[in-house]
């Protein structure tokens, strides 16, 4: 089980192997996540059945004895979900998304590009995440 699974499968999200390797697969959209468009060539991604993100994670959050920030921090987000925050498991997850080599070696700008794209991935696969937290 890949490390972008762990976190569909917190959010009951219903993807087996098959369908977690297309959703990695699948392109953020430049300007919107409105309309998911393939390649042109690839095959076209059907989103799974929308997820409400935001909801669960506010549940969550309102459960947590700690005061995490999901909504700005992946730690935050990785900890609400209870799964391996570490520097290392973070540095697994930008290898599985793709994290540009660039963005790496400096965990500040990791993070970041890490918890855009994680809310990216999600909303671009069924997932209910407003706009405003994927600007």
């Amino acid at each position: 089980m890949g490390f972008f699974s762990k976190i569909l499968d917190k959010l009951g999200f219903d993807a087996g192997n098959s369908k977690v390797e297309e959703m990695l697969r699948t392109p953020i959209p430049a300007a919107s996540t409105a309309a998911v468009s393939a390649a042109p060539g690839a095959t076209p991604v059907t989103p799974m059945r929308e997820v409400d993100v935001v909801a669960q994670l506010e549940q969550k959050a309102a459960a947590n004895p700690q005061k995490l920030n999901w909504r700005t921090s992946i730690v935050d987000l990785l900890k609400l979900l209870d799964i391996d925050s570490s520097l290392n498991a973070r540095k697994e997850l930008a290898t599985e998304l793709g994290c540009p080599a660039s963005l790496m070696g400096d965990s500040a700008q990791m993070n970041m590009w890490l918890h855009k794209t994680v809310l990216t991935k999600l909303a671009a696969n069924g997932g209910n995440v407003p706009k405003e937290l994927l600007d």
